[in-house]
């Protein structure tokens, strides 16, 4: 055999593989597409790749829609090479994670290029006028959605005065009083927030003898002195008179502070004691914060309405504990609320990718993370491989894929007809309200609810048994009404 006919020969053979080789590189496309652009808004109906790596990956921080990257601050550049490196190597001072470990940079550069994409769409769509009225079945109930205001970017909660107005934060550090008009009057007299990633304007929660003392709790994003760029969880009172605050003094502020800008909690509510119990997240220190009771983040705290220290909290003997503490082991506490019958304080709280958690909030009693987790790091790898340890608090019920639960209420009164009793969480990630059955401190049932409604911030039920919930992004305040026929 001549030498060219070997040469030949060994071309003809080798050729198939290449071709094979390059197409498989290439994502299976025979024509060269280096970096896949992909249609669409990450809507639920994409079937790509990248589609369905952003909603696996992203869309429990990010939402589905990718609305709330439309007027985000891009403080490390919107280029897609920016894109892509903050994918790939994250930035831990926002609670971004990397993804270097996660993906290839051909998957990373065709994520960038969806996201990018899909910003756009996103940001040329019409912007909706109202989010009713409209009518959505459930499994038990119709339920019509009465627009009471159009409440800004991120209407973060909803408070009720006793006369019947209702109080509305704005993340970005508005507070508004909304009367029987319906008309948004702003407040004057709030405290200045550090409104950077998720910090801002958090809870507002009138004394449960505001009528006669006319103070107001709230809860926000402090930035510490000095202009270190960090901050902290702090809770605010104060006195409202109209649509001004007076008296203004903060009465809890956790330490340490953090130079870190997601996971500052910022719940509030007033037991049936009288007692002031306040969310704290970790602020994504969570191996050195959550199980150690020498620091406030990552905890549950009770006060008494001044500030001070109830001399029964579990650790308020404990030397180097903060005396505050009233449980630990938590990592993002989104949702406190008083349980109707027995008066148990219930609380939700973020996982990671996986894990949100219902939790029964017992004095002293550690809930687990990140020794314990039913979830995952966001970059597919484990936190721990443990989902139970001695000592350590399970549950009442778990999430998994997570929800990103935000909010937490009782139904009460005859309102609702059957629902009597269940618990209420609003999901950031899908857009619903999620409706658990209870049977005492067990959760037996859920029913997915108002699904696409929007990402639903907080959820709380009126003195009068009415169900409330905000949404973002446009921010709307809206009222559940039941409807029977």
């Amino acid at each position: 055999m001549t030498k060219r006919r070997k040469i030949t020969l060994s071309v003809v053979m080798i050729a198939p593989l290449l071709v094979l080789t390059y197409v498989a590189f290439n994502g299976w496309h025979l024509i060269p597409q280096p970096f896949i652009t992909y249609g669409g808004k990450g809507s639920m109906a994409d079937t790509s790749v990248a589609g369905s790596q952003y909603r696996q990956y992203c869309a429990g921080c990010h939402g589905n829609d990718m609305k709330t990257f439309v007027n985000h601050e891009w403080k490390f550049g919107k280029t897609r090479s920016a894109v892509f490196k903050a994918i790939k190597y994250g930035y831990p001072v926002t609670g971004m994670p990397a993804y270097d470990v996660t993906f290839s940079d051909k998957e990373t550069y065709n994520l960038t290029d969806y996201l990018l994409k899909g910003i756009a769409v996103t940001a040329a769509a019409p912007v909706e006028a109202t989010k009713g009225p409209g009518v959505f079945q459930t499994d038990l109930l119709k339920i019509k959605i009465d627009t009471v205001a159009r409440a800004g970017k991120i209407p973060w909660c909803v408070g009720f005065l006793p006369d019947g107005d209702l109080l509305v934060t704005e993340r970005g550090g508005d507070l508004y009083r909304i009367g029987m008009d319906r008309k948004l009057q702003k407040i004057s007299g709030v405290p200045q927030v550090m409104a950077k990633g998720q910090g801002g304007l958090f809870d507002i929660l009138p004394h449960p003898d505001f009528s006669s003392n006319q103070l107001v709790y709230i809860s926000y994003s402090k930035a510490e002195s000095g202009n270190t760029g960090k901050s902290t969880t702090a809770v605010m009172r104060a006195k409202l008179e109209g649509t001004a605050l007076s008296e203004q003094r903060d009465i809890f502020v956790a330490r340490p502070y953090r130079n870190t800008e997601h996971h500052y909690g910022g719940r509030m509510l007033f037991d049936k004691n009288g007692y002031l119990f306040i969310s704290v997240g970790e602020r994504g220190n969570e191996n050195k914060s959550s199980q150690s009771i020498s620091n406030d983040l990552g905890k549950i705290h009770r006060i008494k309405e001044d500030g001070s220290i109830p001399e029964d909290n579990p650790f308020v003997s404990t030397k180097e504990a903060s005396p505050s503490i009233f449980s630990y082991g938590h990592r993002n506490p989104q949702g406190l609320s008083v349980h109707p019958v027995t008066g148990a304080v219930w609380e939700n709280e973020h996982g990671p990718m996986g894990g949100d958690e219902i939790n029964l909030i017992v004095a002293g009693k550690n809930y687990g993370w990140p020794e314990i987790t039913y979830g995952i790091n966001y970059n597919g790898t484990p936190v721990t491989d443990k989902t139970s340890l001695p000592g350590m608090e399970q549950p009442l019920h778990f999430w998994v894929p997570s929800i990103a639960p935000s909010g937490l209420a009782f139904v009460q009164g005859d309102k609702y007809k059957g629902w009597e009793g269940n618990v209420l969480s609003g999901s950031l990630k899908f857009r619903w309200l999620s409706r658990c059955k209870t049977d005492g401190n067990i959760v037996s049932a859920e029913e997915s609810m108002l699904k696409e409604i929007g990402r639903m911030r907080d959820v709380r039920v009126s003195p009068d048994g009415y169900i409330y919930v905000t949404v973002e992004d446009p921010g709307y305040v809206l009222k559940l009404l039941p409807v029977y026929e």
